[in-house]
């Protein structure tokens, strides 16, 4: 199963862009335009899609900030495992990519749909 061709797909239908413009490391919101409302229609695709539960906090890193604002309070944990516990999609180096880009916005990428996506049908089996 190729999960890029099908959530381009998936946000093909979404927003009015091109295919050439859905790459997998751009950004949602940054690169791709993404609004709020888009999201509400993104988690009913893929859980159609994929028949996967989608949880929006997790896949779409909503909670994103205030866990590192938790993180920082709890001073028993650092930033990495407390993002890494919450978000177990996605990869060290992908958390350590957010951390160093936290403050340039949102930091939502094509691929973190796909880590999650995989990581749900790895949670399946």
């Amino acid at each position: 199963m190729d999960l890029l061709k099908k959530v381009k797909n998936i946000l093909l239908e979404i927003l009015d862009i091109s295919i050439d413009e859905i790459k997998e490391n751009s950004y949602i919101v940054r690169d791709l335009d993404m609004e709020s409302i888009d999201f509400l229609e993104l988690a009913v695709s893929i859980n159609s899609e994929f028949n996967i539960n989608v949880s929006d906090d997790d896949i779409f890193l909503r909670t994103l900030r205030e866990s590192l604002i938790m993180a920082k309070e709890a001073k028993d944990i650092s930033e990495e495992k407390f993002l890494k516990e919450k978000y177990p999609h996605l990869s060290c180096a992908r958390i350590d990519e957010i951390l160093e880009n936290v403050d340039m916005g949102p930091v939502l990428k094509v691929a973190d749909l796909i880590s999650y996506i995989k990581w749900q049908y790895e949670s399946k089996k």
